[in-house]
């Protein structure tokens, strides 16, 4: 019984991740592009907060009693996108905090290490983008008119 009540919840779980556009969109917000969007996107919260309003006023007016599982379903999505703004904003700031971290790691990395002279290459090792000259793959003046 545990173990199918386990495998139902996994397997509603999946279905909600992947098709349900609230998900899809919070997704997207906790990459890292996406992180300067998560203290915007809980404007998001408003309307949903609202379209539970509307649909309590609907309710009270004499709608049907299924309404209230939209009404539901709004205010979980609402407090989602208001959960997710401060915590959009705190993995931001750790990601720029780490970042900054990582680029002065590099730079005195990069002074740490004494320049290399430049060496010659053997014969079979290629030459790096530019220094092949006008005759790398057939470019010479003599390549072209012939």
């Amino acid at each position: 019984m545990l173990r199918l009540i386990w495998n139902a919840s996994i397997r509603i779980c999946t279905f909600m991740r992947v098709w349900m556009p609230t998900n899809i969109l919070l997704d997207a917000l906790r990459t890292r592009r996406g992180l300067r969007w998560g203290v915007p996107a809980m404007l998001l919260a408003g309307g949903y907060f609202a379209i539970a309003y509307w649909c309590t006023t609907l309710i009270a007016g004499g709608a049907p009693g299924w309404l209230n599982l939209i009404v539901l379903l709004c205010i979980l999505n609402a407090f989602k996108f208001l959960i997710h703004g401060p915590i959009s904003l705190v993995r931001l700031i750790w990601g720029r905090r780490s970042e900054r971290r990582q680029a002065r790691a590099e730079a005195r990395e990069r002074l740490a290490t004494p320049q290399r002279t430049a060496r010659v290459p053997a014969e079979y090792e290629a030459l790096p983008q530019h220094e092949h000259g006008p005759t790398h793959l057939s470019r010479a003046p003599a390549a072209r008119s012939a």
